[in-house]
This record gives C-alpha cells, sequence and structure tokens, in this order.
C-alpha cells in the first residue's frame, strides 16, 4: 500500500507490505515503532506483550500522547488489562490494520499531534 508523502522532514510512512514498512527518510523491517522524529526495528513480539515496560525504552525518547498500533491485515485490539495498564501512564492507544494505522499516523503527524506507530 503507498501512501501520500506529507511533509519531508517528519517520518511519513510512505509504502508498506508484509515485511517493511518505507518512511520517508529510511526503510524498516517490521515489526518496528516510529514517531515524528524517532524509528526503530524491534525483535518479534505479540500483541499481548505489548505493556509498559516494553513501550518505556521506546516512549523516552520522544514525548507521544497517541500511541497507534498496527495489528496486521486485521484489527486485534489490547486486552482491558494492557489498556489500564498504559491509560495509568497517560498514553492514549488505539489498534487497527495496518492500512489504517498508517493512514491515520500520517494525518496526525500531518496535524502537528504527539503521536507514535507501533507496526507487528
Amino acid at each position: 500500500m503507498e501512501f501520500t508523502q506529507q511533509n519531508a522532514n517528519q517520518n511519513t510512512v510512505i509504502s508498506y507490505d508484509d515485511l517493511t514498512i518505507t518512511l520517508s527518510h529510511s526503510k524498516l523491517s517490521l515489526p518496528c515503532f516510529i514517531s515524528s522524529n524517532e524509528s526503530t526495528q524491534l525483535p518479534a513480539i505479540k500483541i499481548t506483550e505489548v505493556d509498559k515496560e516494553f513501550l518505556f525504552p521506546l516512549l523516552s525518547k520522544e514525548s507521544i500522547d497517541l500511541l497507534i498500533i498496527g495489528t496486521g491485515s486485521s484489527t486485534i485490539f489490547l486486552s482491558p488489562k494492557q489498556q489500564m495498564s498504559l491509560s495509568e501512564i497517560n498514553l492514549g492507544v488505539e489498534c487497527m490494520n495496518n492500512t489504517s494505522a498508517c493512514s491515520s499516523f500520517n494525518l496526525l503527524l500531518g496535524d502537528l499531534r504527539k503521536v507514535g506507530l507501533l507496526i507487528l
């Protein structure tokens, strides 16, 4: 899937497939974490393993208010326990399929929101 580039100075998602994601300045293997100025490949992780401890090193690099989690071709949601845990650190979380996640990330990034994208 390809997207329209919105701002060459940020990590805008240009395209993705089942194995990689192409940003305005780089290409990453999945899974990965992306914010406006940071991007990093991650070890293999399941959605059930996403918690405060996993996210802390990623969130400490750049402040974000909302984390969008791309869960593949279909949406898989966090458990209520995971949602409560992440709300304790004042982090909004939305889970959606990868196409919607990438589109939403680009849109919010273009609005200068403090958003992060975790593609599993």
